[in-house]
């Protein structure tokens, strides 16, 4: 068996490394991208195995995990390595309140482990699907003022760098490694194991309320601040917004809404309409105002904490998201809808789709998280692919991305984003920090792939290399 292996990697034979990873190599296989090898590593010898071979063969190692970033994060066409059977609690501690667990475990099956043992995540994001290693590396986030990005409750992190040693790292341990890795965008070496800080299972109790755009922007302040959770949903095309106020609470569960309404009309008829629109746009219009109807009625809920936090984010899609400071949401939302308008009263104009997503998290110190020194509005567009088929959103993206770039928008790193190395330097004071740190633990560079060495080294690599529809605007 490999994992009973003594010998070191580096003692190894060129001939017998392949040979020895061939049970865990798929050659050939394609995703966005098409990597010369893949490698599923079943424990962490295997990975150690991995990393020397991409060593001698002078190739880039890209770690993904269940590739749910929709950008190039997770890109190569080099060597990749897929974490998806790295996925065990490694341990779990009821009283001191943390858990351990590999890099490649997906949240949906940490929060299953986490209620058996009575714990739950502290915040978590609108979906599970990925892995623990994948929202710590890019800071991935929830929602409430007073609540950190969820890279926040990490308190170590094991990793295993370029040179193939292991080092277990934390704010008082290789704390600038901690610092650089904790939204390290994988460039820092492979995750290992992640402890994170939790509390004791809890549920939530969502009141949610429909009101009109002015209303939610002239109050924002306050109405953020109103609950433990707030997120909001703007439907364009009606000028409303979905408020949603979530708290801890000791009530019994009482999940809101129904079938008819959040399956039938609310998935697949608004599918219908959404693919009537690839070839009608002014149908998205229509579309958008029936799917604020369908969710226009107040509505309280409670639930466990996961899946109050969780929602249905229904279709494949096209997305972006960017950070703001908070005292610019108002003028930064205003400004938007300004030239929605204007868009709508274009008969050629863009038809976007619904619903623009307003979530919050609290300042931190964190080196390359979005939220870094300040509290932090989260604003993100979405256009659809009804059934998989593609839809225009260029034009639409860039517009928005021109208006919150304007507001110091720093962009979510999972998601594609236009911002080099220059902007992003002015984004954020610790950005040569994060690059020193690489060139000591990498310094051959084999963990940056295109989107580090375009974002971050500054090469000119052409930002559509990976993508898989290249011809809609």
């Amino acid at each position: 068996m490999l994992s009973q292996l003594t010998a070191r990697p580096s003692d190894i034979p060129l001939k017998n490394l392949y040979n020895l990873l061939e049970p865990i190599t798929k050659l050939g296989q394609s995703f966005v991208c098409t990597p010369s090898a893949i490698f599923e590593p079943e424990n962490e010898f295997q990975c150690e195995l991995v990393l020397e071979l991409a060593r001698r063969e002078g190739k880039k190692l890209r770690v993904s995990g269940v590739g749910h970033s929709p950008s190039d994060l997770a890109m190569t066409n080099e060597f990749m390595l897929r974490t998806i059977k790295l996925n065990r609690v490694l341990e779990v501690n009821t009283e001191k309140r943390y858990v351990v667990a590999q890099g490649g475990i997906t949240l949906n099956d940490l929060n299953a482990q986490l209620a058996k043992n009575n714990l739950a995540m502290i915040t978590l994001g609108s979906i599970s699907d990925q892995s623990l290693a994948g929202i710590v590396a890019t800071a991935t986030h929830g929602s409430g003022v007073s609540y950190g990005v969820i890279s926040t409750n990490v308190m170590a992190l094991s990793l295993l760098l370029a040179d193939g040693s292991r080092v277990t790292c934390s704010r008082s341990e290789h704390s600038d490694l901690f610092m650089a890795s904790i939204c390290g965008l994988g460039a820092t070496g492979i995750i290992l194991s992640v402890q994170v800080e939790m509390e004791p299972a809890f549920r939530l109790k969502e009141m949610q309320q429909s009101l009109p755009f002015e209303d939610v922007v002239q109050n924002m302040d306050k109405l953020a601040r109103s609950a433990e959770h707030a997120r909001f949903w703007w439907f364009p095309s009606k000028d409303i917004i979905r408020c949603s106020y979530s708290n801890r609470t000791t009530e019994a569960r009482n999940p809101a809404g129904s079938w008819l309404w959040n399956s039938f009309f609310g998935f697949h008829a608004i599918q219908f309409l959404l693919f009537i629109g690839r070839y009608f746009s002014f149908v998205n219009t229509w579309t958008g105002k029936f799917a604020c109807w369908l969710a226009s009625g107040d509505s309280i809920g409670v639930d466990d904490s996961y899946k109050i936090f969780n929602v249905d984010c229904r279709y494949p899609q096209h997305t972006t998201e960017w950070a703001i400071p908070f005292e610019n949401t108002q003028a930064c939302l205003r400004e938007f809808r300004d030239f929605l308008r204007k868009e709508y009263q274009d008969p050629n104009g863009i038809r976007p789709h619904f619903p623009v997503e307003i979530r919050f998290s609290a300042s931190d110190d964190i080196w390359l998280s979005p939220s870094y020194g300040q509290l932090t509005t989260w604003i993100g567009i979405v256009q659809y692919k009804p059934y998989g088929f593609n839809v225009p959103y260029r034009r639409l993206f860039e517009a928005f991305e021109d208006i919150v770039i304007r507001h110091r928008g720093r962009p979510h790193w999972a998601k594609a984003h236009p911002l080099g190395t220059d902007s992003l330097r002015k984004l954020y004071p610790h950005f040569d920090d994060f690059k020193r740190v690489i060139d000591k633990v990498d310094p051959d560079a084999i963990f940056c792939n295109e989107y580090v060495q375009r974002h971050i080294m500054g090469k000119p690599i052409d930002p559509r290399l990976f993508r898989a529809f290249k011809q809609h605007s």
